[in-house]
């Protein structure tokens, strides 16, 4: 399968400012070094589920990122609309959620994940609580490119959770930058491997080309 995305004009979802400037809702996350630091390192804690509901601290949806949600402590390192790494220590299965609520007094080490993610891991919810590893994805963050073809692969697989990322490489030539990251997406029969491919222009950022293909 092979996704090819050619942006003459700029950003695609160009009325929507979260694309212009992925990190701009979330400005504590970015300015809190502190926080930032202590979030990056993996804790091991206990992950329970819940159905989610419409009203969240943060404003952002549960169906965010295919129901792949989750809400942390308030006094937690991780920020509204952060990407932590989940990994079920029982089985070593792992997955992406999105920070979209704060409860206040909720011990740092623990999570409550949106059932379809408590489910993701191979959890069974009956168990109704998990051990986890707990880790936000630092590269994810730092790489707003791959922020934001992290969303594109989203919505291009909605019936695939992605359960881990890197950057492969990046390239300049002249006024245009090339930078190539992997996904890897499950679903209940495969896993495969999606090389997501951004092509801009680093003094404007505006982009020349997407593009993704299965390797």
């Amino acid at each position: 399968m092979y996704y090819y995305y050619q942006v003459p004009n700029g950003y695609p979802y160009l009325q929507n400012p979260y694309y212009q400037h992925p990190y701009s809702r979330y400005p504590n996350y970015f300015h809190n070094n502190q926080s930032y630091y202590r979030a990056r390192q993996p804790v091991q804690g206990q992950a329970t589920w819940t159905e989610g509901g419409p009203v969240t601290q943060c404003d952002i949806p549960w169906s965010t990122n295919n129901y792949m949600t989750a809400a942390v402590g308030s006094n937690s390192p991780y920020q509204c609309g952060q990407t932590i790494k989940v990994k079920n220590l029982s089985n070593q299965k792992e997955v992406l959620v999105t920070v979209v609520d704060q409860v206040p007094n909720y011990p740092a080490n623990k999570i409550n994940l949106h059932r379809k993610a408590f489910e993701a891991l191979g959890a069974n919810v009956g168990s109704g609580i998990i051990n986890v590893e707990i880790i936000a994805s630092p590269e994810l963050e730092e790489e707003k490119w791959g922020k934001y073809l992290l969303e594109i692969v989203i919505a291009a697989y909605p019936n695939y959770k992605v359960t881990d990322y890197s950057k492969l490489s990046t390239q300049q030539n002249g006024n245009q930058m090339r930078e190539d990251y992997k996904f890897v997406l499950q679903s209940t029969q495969e896993t495969i491997n999606i090389q997501g491919t951004v092509v801009y222009n680093p003094n404007t950022d505006r982009i020349i080309s997407i593009n993704f293909k299965e390797i």
